[in-house]
């Protein structure tokens, strides 16, 4: 996708672009995409963690099929959200733009960008353990805040948009009941 890109267009968030987009979009509906997965499989050294305290945030990997939320982004914000998802997604380089059909729940297949993660780069975690995804996430703090609430709201718009991914549920309950006993 080209930087000089003035023309709608639609973007697919599987993880905090559900619930915190940042952008102004005209319109947004939950979708799915096929050949990629939600996985919680890249070590965040900005967002959430630091390089010396990496939390560990959700990407894209290759195989199966995920549901999120699609944005079409109008006209004349096309250039200032292409800019600004850029900086946010791409500030390590461990995501990659991606171009991928995208069904909306109305029926429609539209064109998405997307971020997926590259499995080249040192920020590739991969599948961890779920005692070391738990370790990573309950220390992790970046600029856009604690790790934990980062998967407590990703698990609880999930489900409001009808996933019931068991294993990511029971994470943001053990997440939720640390954080609840530690008040």
């Amino acid at each position: 996708m080209s930087s000089g890109l003035e023309r709608e267009f639609w973007v697919f968030g599987y993880g905090s672009l559900m619930w915190r987009p940042g952008f102004a979009y005209r319109e947004r509906m939950a979708a799915e995409i096929a050949g990629w997965r939600r996985a919680l499989c890249v070590y965040s050294h900005v967002h959430r963690g630091t390089p010396d305290r990496p939390g560990l945030v959700f990407g894209l990997d290759r195989g199966g099929s995920c549901r999120g939320v699609a944005y079409c982004v109008a006209t004349e914000n096309s250039r200032d959200v292409l800019d600004y998802l850029r900086a946010r997604e791409q500030a390590t380089m461990v995501y990659l733009e991606a171009q991928v059909d995208v069904r909306l729940d109305d029926g429609r297949l539209v064109t998405a960008l997307t971020y997926v993660v590259d499995d080249n780069h040192p920020q590739y975690a991969g599948a961890l353990p779920r005692e070391e995804l738990l370790r990573l996430v309950r220390q992790g703090v970046g600029i856009s805040g604690a790790n934990p609430e980062y998967v407590i709201e990703t698990a609880r718009h999930l489900k409001e948009i009808g996933v019931e991914d068991a294993v990511l549920a029971e994470l943001a309950r053990a997440l939720a009941a640390e954080a609840q006993a530690g008040d």
